[in-house]
């Protein structure tokens, strides 16, 4: 088992960390379900949203401010409500107050700096680099503070091992981040809005059972047209913000033989995949790992990483920057690691993958009770999504409005069809939770469809809603609801 370095190796440091840790999980134990908002704290709380939106230049995607307890996959906020974290804000919680990390993160804060920089690393940093190159067989692994500039080191690792090229190959609906290059990337126009083209970008449509081979064909296609002219192909193994679309190795398999025959460095995002499956890797549960030159992670492991072939090495000062990541981050990210790879939640009968059955399970039955109201579910791992009724974006943050109001947090991806998505935490979600958190996901859907048939929509719209499949009525759904929250 791997142990992190740690300078405080005496029994009076340890004994006040743990006890510390204690009191922290014994204040936080009153979190045990979804609560509504105190009514003598709603009218302070609106007015600081209000001033925070007006500081920040823009208003917030959910009127959610916490208020820094938690615990497990539960959450409170500022106004005293507690909800289910079910974004764990994009991916990158684990757990609320999950005492392994309160620990490491506890030990980190009494390192003697805050912030560690590429002039002074400390062991905190060394021991990431070695668990990531231990576990991906990749053997260089550079270090930075955000996915954003882990694909953007991993792009000029590209671009420096093919000078004079100077196009990139990428997925139609895929995600890079939001920097001016990965702005050009991102299939999104609304994100690179009145912003310079920084980068020529050929993009390929991404897995389509019914017409596979297209992608490949288009791929060759541009390989005639622009030879010599593309120094990577940009691959999400799982479409994230695109909307949670997985695909067979083989697809990428094909994609992957052309483009090494081009001489095109293969490029993996899993800045959001990373540790939400089997494998610590998507790349390593497609049984790719060996074909990919360049690998970004981030999120779950609270910094974010590039690594790379002993090819793609750079020349010093290529990749740099004054910030490596805090203390508390870096120690934060080797407990996860650590936690992810000795602890059963990865295999196929691991954690994640057991939980993530049971939840599209869930889905699966609450679309039965619902015809029309839910489609899928898709995703992978504890990447989970699926489309609301007719897959508009009014419909997904219509029932992402009602889920939060019901305790549930998710969020939207994708478009043409708009899904729901949830990014579950795994550290601190339990089977336990599964049941009351489907119980306020079908009061949502059920509202949201009485609701619109209330509005005077076609009953065909909903199918078979009208004829009471899947709800009793009102006074059960606010009964039920008023029984769940005392």
């Amino acid at each position: 088992m791997f142990e992190s370095s740690n300078p405080w190796k005496n029994p009076t440091t340890e004994s006040m960390c743990d006890a510390l840790v204690s009191q922290i999980i014994k204040d936080n134990s009153d979190i045990t379900n979804v609560r509504d908002a105190d009514a003598a704290k709603k009218a302070a709380y609106a007015e600081t949203l209000a001033q925070f939106e007006t500081q920040r230049g823009g208003a917030l995607w959910y009127p959610y401010i916490g208020s820094g307890r938690g615990n497990g996959a539960l959450v409170e906020l500022r106004d005293g409500s507690i909800k289910y974290d079910l974004i764990s804000g994009i991916g990158v919680h684990w757990g609320h107050s999950h005492p392994k990390l309160l620990k490491a993160t506890l030990e980190a804060t009494l390192h003697s700096t805050i912030m560690h920089g590429n002039l002074q690393q400390d062991m905190l940093t060394v021991d990431l680099v070695s668990l990531l190159i231990q576990h991906s067989g990749l053997p260089h692994a550079f270090i930075s503070t955000s996915g954003a500039m882990a694909n953007e080191n991993a792009l000029k690792l590209a671009f420096y091992h093919h000078p004079g090229r100077t196009r990139v190959l990428a997925f139609e609906r895929c995600f890079m981040g939001r920097t001016l290059a990965l702005a050009s990337i991102t299939d999104k126009s609304a994100y690179r809005e009145g912003l310079p083209t920084t980068l020529a970008v050929d993009y390929l449509p991404f897995y389509d059972s019914s017409s596979p081979e297209k992608s490949a064909k288009k791929l060759r296609d541009y390989v005639r047209r622009y030879p010599g002219q593309h120094a990577a192909l940009c691959l999400e193994l799982i479409q994230g913000e695109g909307g949670y679309y997985p695909a067979p190795a083989s697809f990428f398999k094909e994609l992957i033989d052309i483009a090494k025959a081009a001489d095109i460095s293969i490029l993996a995002d899993e800045v959001q995949t990373f540790g939400r499956t089997e494998c610590l890797f998507v790349s390593q549960s497609l049984g790719l790992i060996d074909d990919i030159d360049i690998l970004t992670v981030g999120k779950l492991l609270q910094v974010c990483a590039t690594l790379f072939r002993s090819t793609h090495k750079p020349k010093p000062g290529l990749i740099s920057q004054t910030f490596t990541g805090s203390s508390t981050a870096l120690a934060a990210g080797i407990s996860i690691l650590t936690q992810l790879t000795t602890e059963p939640y990865l295999g196929t009968t691991g954690k994640i993958m057991t939980l993530s059955q049971l939840f599209r399970d869930g889905l699966s039955a609450l679309a039965s009770r619902y015809p029309g109201s839910i489609h899928g579910p898709f995703g992978y791992g504890s990447m989970i999504a699926f489309t609301p009724f007719k897959g508009s974006m009014d419909d997904a943050k219509n029932l992402c409005t009602r889920l939060f109001e019901e305790g549930i947090i998710g969020f939207v991806a994708g478009a043409e069809p708009t899904r729901v998505r949830f990014l579950l935490p795994m550290g601190g979600i339990q089977e336990s939770d599964l049941a009351p958190i489907f119980q306020h996901i079908e009061r949502a859907i059920a509202s949201m469809c009485m609701g619109a048939i209330a509005d005077g929509a076609q009953p065909s719209y909903f199918l078979n809603f009208s004829a009471g499949v899947g709800f009793d009525d009102r006074q059960r759904l606010a009964k039920d609801k008023k029984e769940s929250r005392s």
